[in-house]
C-alpha cells in the first residue's frame, strides 16, 4: 500500500513539473533554501532595487548586496506583509523589505514593495513595484 501511494504521489508531482502548472503568485512562501545567496545575475536584472536610491546612499557595498538580497526574497518568496530583515551587525545598518499582494501586469506577476534602511538608527523608506521576468529575475518598473 505504502509503495501505491508513493508511485502515485510521484505521478501526480511529475504531471505539475511538466504540464505548465503555475503556484499562483498569491501563494508565495520562503522555502527553507532562502538563506543562500541570490545569484548575481538576478540580482543585475533589479538594477539595484529600491536601495540603489537615496535610501541607500550611505551603505556599503556588503550592505547593498544584502539590501538587495532582502527585496528579492520579500519579492520572491515572502507572502505579502511579511518582512524581510537584514542586518549588518559591525556597522549598525539594517533595514526590512514588505510586499504587497501579488497582481498581474500583462503576463507578469508584479508586487509593490517598501524598504526600510536604517542607519544610525533613522529610517529612511522607499516604495516601489517590480515585475517578475521568466527566467525568475524581477524588474523595477520606473
Amino acid at each position: 500500500m505504502k509503495n501505491v501511494l508513493s508511485a502515485l504521489l510521484l505521478t501526480v508531482l511529475a504531471g505539475c513539473s511538466t504540464s505548465g502548472l503555475r503556484v499562483p503568485a498569491s501563494s508565495f512562501v520562503q522555502p527553507a533554501v532562502a538563506e543562500k545567496p541570490v545569484g548575481a545575475a538576478l540580482l543585475d536584472q533589479m538594477a539595484g532595487g529600491l536601495v540603489g536610491g537615496t535610501i541607500g546612499k550611505e551603505l556599503d557595498n556588503r550592505d547593498k548586496r544584502s539590501a538587495l538580497e532582502a527585496e528579492y526574497r520579500a519579492l520572491e518568496y515572502t507572502p505579502s506583509g511579511q518582512p524581510v530583515t537584514w542586518r549588518n551587525q559591525k556597522a549598525g545598518h539594517y533595514g526590512e523589505v514588505v510586499a504587497a499582494q501579488p497582481y498581474r501586469v500583462g503576463s507578469q506577476d508584479c508586487r509593490q514593495y517598501n524598504h526600510t534602511v536604517f542607519v544610525g538608527g533613522a529610517p529612511r523608506t522607499a516604495r516601489g513595484s517590480a515585475c517578475r521576468n521568466a527566467d525568475g529575475s524581477w524588474t523595477p518598473l520606473t
